[in-house]
């Protein structure tokens, strides 16, 4: 019980680096979605919808070739016109994933089954060297 109580920071350095080298296997696990070469896949074998969720102004500053352009505040409105049939597969994209993930929940609970995110966002497109658009 000495060595515990004079070598406390010993211990608290050995639970903060195996704290650090566990949250990548957290973070991979929570964060699902497709990779930029899986969209790909998915777009030409399947026909997928791309849709963009970032606002207006940052879709024009660049975006995915096919993308249609639906802000995440106005996507549980406006997503049942601009997808009309619900089986087609859907990929929702923003700059980094983040709402792109909530859009997901938003689309799913619109009754589109087959939707994913792409992970990492536009910025793991660009990463990937694939094309991106500007309007």
């Amino acid at each position: 019980m000495t060595f515990v109580v004079e070598n406390w920071w010993l211990i608290l350095v050995a639970l903060a680096s195996g704290t650090m080298l566990f949250m990548p296997a957290l973070r991979g696990a929570a964060t699902s979605g497709l990779s930029p070469t899986q969209a790909v896949n998915m777009i030409n074998r399947e026909k997928a919808v791309v849709i963009d969720v970032c606002e207006t102004a940052e879709f024009a500053a660049g975006h995915l070739g096919s993308a249609k352009n639906i802000p995440l505040g106005q996507l549980e409105e406006k997503l049942p016109s601009a997808v009309k049939n619900k089986a087609l597969p859907l990929i929702l994209v923003c700059q980094s994933g983040a709402r792109s993930g909530r859009a997901v929940a938003i689309a799913k609970k619109l009754g589109y089954d087959n939707v994913q995110s792409l992970s990492g966002g536009l910025g793991a497109w660009r990463s990937a060297s694939l094309p991106i658009e500007k309007s």
